[in-house]
């Protein structure tokens, strides 16, 4: 038992605070424990612990007031994880911490997989591809295991690359069956008494896989979701540390499963964003991944028909090994995609699209219209004054939202009825305009009456299970017509889609930040992906109002290795990712004085500290200059040395939080995937 115990907390905090056990001795380095802290008492982590007095007066050491756990739920080599976070992402070690372990407080008992024998891997002929592919992953991995003690004995710095034998991309076009290479290869990790974490981006994906794995690996599979609650999470966190769990599968966070010996770490549509963490600590689950594969000793898998701009150029480099699947199976062959411009259309549905609407109906198949972006419409305008209705917490315009009539922000949630005039000169020559999901339904419905049409969208699958339900009634053929975001753009496969229509293909095409044209042609190729899988007549309507932009006009042609080549010859020139490093703090405060005033004073802190070859960009006011009330400045810092960034924006934070005024917060996001 010890005496006196090291807690560390969900706070911008870098040192440990000491506190004395409880009478019962039950808090041990692992568990959560409550405790006073200044005036209030809060949830700690117990993370160390010793007989020996801190040496501060005794009156001043607080006892722990209460246990929360009765088994440990994290240990030493969480404890080293989350310090390596603390210091890569520039946050707090328990800010670090509580973004790995659930919330729940007990656990309790949560459905597990049903226990089946398996299915006969004979019932599914890999071809010459898959074959190579998951020989030459198998022996990597051996490679991987080979060097485990060398790699615990020498843990990478921050930002260090694993060793190369550690590495490897699996790169295909959509239906080349990217997937079974994965589960193949991981029935072998298994096989060798090694473990595997098995991420994808969305929870759509998380159902379809679990269904998979359920079937292959029955109770021995496991998954982590944002869908349970926090006692679900923590039940099934207890059964991965206890060892009856040997695979995982989930989102983002199941990068920290507790598996002690993963021998497999597979990062599936690795491009994706949703991969970015939008909260301290704002880490990337590829860059823990790459961590833990490099100091446990695990072959790091990455997979995706449209790779990253990072990860193509280490692909070219031969940084990384590439295993490519270029064909389709299942019979079917790469859809035909075809732009179609909006210039003369009148409402949302070209009449190219409406035409192959029908043509797909009448031959008994499926149809998916994708739009990233929900809502009736998203614009108002006052033709007459020129005013426009903007959120009056954020500098973004309302989005109308017909089923509730109501025009809301989808930043901060503020809302309001929908005007009948224009609230600044009372002209009737005003309205929303441009269109979301909910306006394509309307439209859709009217036009094609006789359809089962569903939407799927953050506006129709709130409830728990929803979006489970919809794709499950789409895959067995009960829905004709699936209509939604980017929730149904990527790597779902229903073998009853002939066409798929990208209803507005520039939605995020001329947004301020340097990653929107990867992110257009990204997201183009994945929806088409969904077209004609199981049969060779797969048809895309991409609508569009700039059928030559290079990031349109590549994806339909489906020219990657095109797309690629130019935007990584404009990322040289401008010096961003992969040529460069990036950090930004962003400044806000309700009083835009003092968000002036902050980023200035840390932008002069921070320019002297970097060497030639790096630059502090900015000050300057975000693309989204104002959300939920306050006021965002930034400041980039970039060069071609993390270390050296790292360094100057941690002592540029340090010397601040001295003069730190009130109500001033500053965010850091190393490596940012998004800069709005």
């Amino acid at each position: 038992m010890n005496t006196y115990l090291d807690i560390i907390f969900d706070l911008p905090l870098e040192q440990s605070y000491s506190y004395r056990c409880d009478e019962k001795g039950e808090a041990v380095p692992g568990k959560r424990v409550m405790v006073p802290f200044g005036k209030r008492e809060i949830l700690g982590y117990v993370v160390g612990g010793g007989e020996e007095a801190p040496a501060v007066a005794p009156e001043k050491i607080k006892a722990v007031r209460r246990v929360v756990d009765k088994e440990p739920i994290f240990d030493e080599a969480d404890i080293a994880l989350a310090n390596w976070m603390a210091s890569y992402y520039l946050c707090g070690p328990g800010e670090a911490l509580a973004a790995m372990i659930p919330s729940g407080r007990r656990a309790q008992g949560y459905p597990s997989f049903a226990g089946d024998d398996g299915i006969d891997d004979a019932e599914l002929k890999l071809s010459g591809e898959q074959r190579d592919a998951l020989e030459e992953l198998d022996s990597l991995a051996d490679a991987a295991f080979a060097g485990k003690k060398t790699a615990l004995q020498k843990p990478g710095g921050v930002g260090e690359k694993p060793p190369g034998p550690n590495l490897a991309y699996l790169y295909g076009i959509t239906g080349s069956g990217k997937t079974e290479v994965f589960l193949r290869l991981a029935e072998r990790i298994l096989q060798k008494g090694c473990h595997v974490i098995y991420l994808v981006p969305e929870i759509s994906l998380t159902h379809q896989l679990a269904e998979l794995m359920g079937r292959r690996f029955g109770t021995a599979a496991a998954t982590l979701h944002s869908g349970m609650t926090g006692s679900e999470r923590l039940s099934e966190w207890m059964r991965i540390r206890s060892g009856e769990v040997r695979i995982v599968a989930g989102p983002r966070s199941a990068v920290f499963a507790p598996l002690r010996n993963p021998g497999l770490i597979i990062i599936d549509e690795e491009h994706d964003g949703s991969y970015k963490s939008g909260n301290t600590p704002r880490y990337h689950a590829r860059q823990i991944a790459m961590r833990r594969s490099s100091t446990e000793g695990a072959l790091l898998l990455l997979g995706s028909a449209t790779p990253s701009a990072e990860a193509w150029k280490l692909m070219q480099e031969g940084t990384m090994r590439r295993f490519s699947l270029s064909s389709r199976l299942s019979g079917g062959k790469p859809p035909d995609i075809i732009p179609v411009s909006l210039e003369k259309t009148s409402g949302c549905l070209t009449a190219e699209l409406k035409e192959e609407i029908r043509r797909t109906i009448l031959m008994g198949r499926q149809v998916i219209l994708f739009l990233n972006r929900r809502g009736f419409a998203y614009f108002y305008h006052c033709r007459s004054c020129g005013f426009e209705l903007t959120c009056k917490r954020c500098s973004v315009s309302l989005t109308y939202h017909k089923n509730k009539n109501r025009a809301i922000c989808h930043y901060c949630g503020y809302e309001t009825g929908p005007p009948l005039s224009c609230p600044q000169c009372g002209s009737l020559e005003a309205g929303f305009s441009g269109f979301g999901t909910e306006f394509i339904e309307e439209e859709v419905r009217n036009t094609f009456p006789e359809l089962k049409i569903s939407r799927a969208d953050a506006d129709t699958t709130g409830k728990k299970g929803s979006l489970q339900e919809i794709l499950s009634n789409f895959k067995a053929g009960k829905i004709d017509l699936l209509l939604g975001t980017q929730m149904v753009a990527k790597g779902l496969n229903f073998p009853g889609v002939r066409l798929v229509g990208v209803v507005f293909a520039d939605t995020g095409l001329h947004l301020p930040d340097f990653r929107a044209a990867e992110r257009t042609f990204s997201l183009i190729v994945q929806v088409a992906g969904r077209a004609g899988r199981y049969f060779p007549d797969g048809k895309v309507i991409v609508q569009t109002l700039r059928p030559s932009d290079p990031a349109i006009s590549r994806a339909c042609a489906l020219d990657i290795d095109g797309f690629y080549q130019t935007e990584l010859a404009q990322r040289s020139i401008l010096g961003f990712p992969p040529y460069s490093r990036l950090i930004r703090l962003i400044v806000r405060s309700r009083k835009e004085e003092k968000a002036e005033r902050a980023v200035g004073r840390l932008a002069t802190l921070a320019r002297p500290l970097l060497k030639p070859g790096n630059e502090v960009l900015g000050p300057a006011e975000c693309p989204i200059g104002i959300q939920n009330g306050n006021y965002r400045r930034q400041i980039l810092f970039r060069g071609s040395n993390l270390g050296v960034l790292h360094r100057a924006a941690r002592t540029a934070l340090k010397q601040y939080e001295g003069e730190k005024e009130n109500a001033v917060y500053v965010e850091t996001d190393v490596d940012p995937v998004h800069l709005l």
